[in-house]
């Protein structure tokens, strides 16, 4: 076994899931580096996750940016883990009632955060992860996030459905690609979740979307995707696969 410090970083770390990860890692334990797009302040992270947590600001899709982050992380010993969840939906038909066509930049902006930006974390999180010494034949593990709408796209996620089937569709090739240098690579694609964007809801949406779940019937836990993204980390014989936790949902098509 290894003597070196472990550190898992988590991106999207200030959002529901993102966060709960965060803090279920945190709690074992780990060294871990939390980012998102927006700012956390040093209370915060020493409240939420621990004296061995760091938040570093940045933007998954900057080059750049990642890379500060990952520099961050390798100065606090190997980088083992990547778990990733960043993602935005934008809701929009791909002809409005207006008859005015889907903005392509606007669908660019879709697929860049959902798709490129955990193609860029993945790409970057794994070069460093190749330098580490294996620690039972294994180097590093990656946990990316897709949804249930990249099989059940509903009418106006167009751009958010064809992003994450492309996170979908990565799994097992960046799984094959990295598996000679002893890095795993899994996917969660959770469904309705109870997160800071849901909670915006009023009490009657909320409801209808919790008994829209097959069993059981309410919204997903923040929690309940951390320990699977835990599972994913410790369990080295879980690779290249793609993990609906969504209670047996499948999304109607409004």
């Amino acid at each position: 076994m290894s003597s070196e410090t472990p550190v898992y970083v988590v991106t999207g770390g200030a959002g529901g899931l993102g966060g709960a990860t965060a803090r279920r890692l945190a709690r074992r334990g780990a060294t871990v580096v939390v980012t998102d797009i927006v700012d956390v302040d040093e209370s915060t992270v020493l409240t939420e996750y621990g004296v061995r947590a760091v938040f570093v600001r940045g933007d998954v899709c900057s080059e750049a940016d990642v890379t500060r982050v990952l520099d961050v992380a390798a100065e606090r010993g190997s980088i083992r883990a990547l778990v990733h969840c960043p993602g935005k939906g934008l809701p929009r038909r791909i002809v409005d009632r207006a008859g005015v066509p889907f903005p392509l930049e606007d669908f660019e902006a879709a697929v860049r955060l959902n798709l490129i930006g955990t193609f860029n974390c993945v790409r970057l999180v794994a070069a460093r992860m190749a330098t580490n010494h294996p620690v039972d034949g294994e180097r590093g593990t990656i946990v990316m996030t897709a949804s249930v709408a990249a099989w059940d796209g509903q009418i106006g996620q167009v751009a958010y459905a064809a992003a994450k089937a492309g996170v979908v569709g990565m799994t097992l090739c960046a799984a094959r690609d990295l598996s000679d240098l002893g890095i795993r690579v899994n996917t969660i694609a959770p469904g309705i979740f109870d997160t800071p964007l849901l909670a915006r809801l009023d009490d009657g949406i909320r409801a209808t979307l919790a008994a829209s779940v097959t069993f059981p019937k309410r919204l997903g836990e923040p929690e309940e995707y951390a320990i699977l993204a835990e599972q994913m980390l410790d369990n080295h014989y879980l690779n290249g696969e793609v993990v609906r936790l969504d209670g047996a949902i499948r999304m109607a098509a409004r």
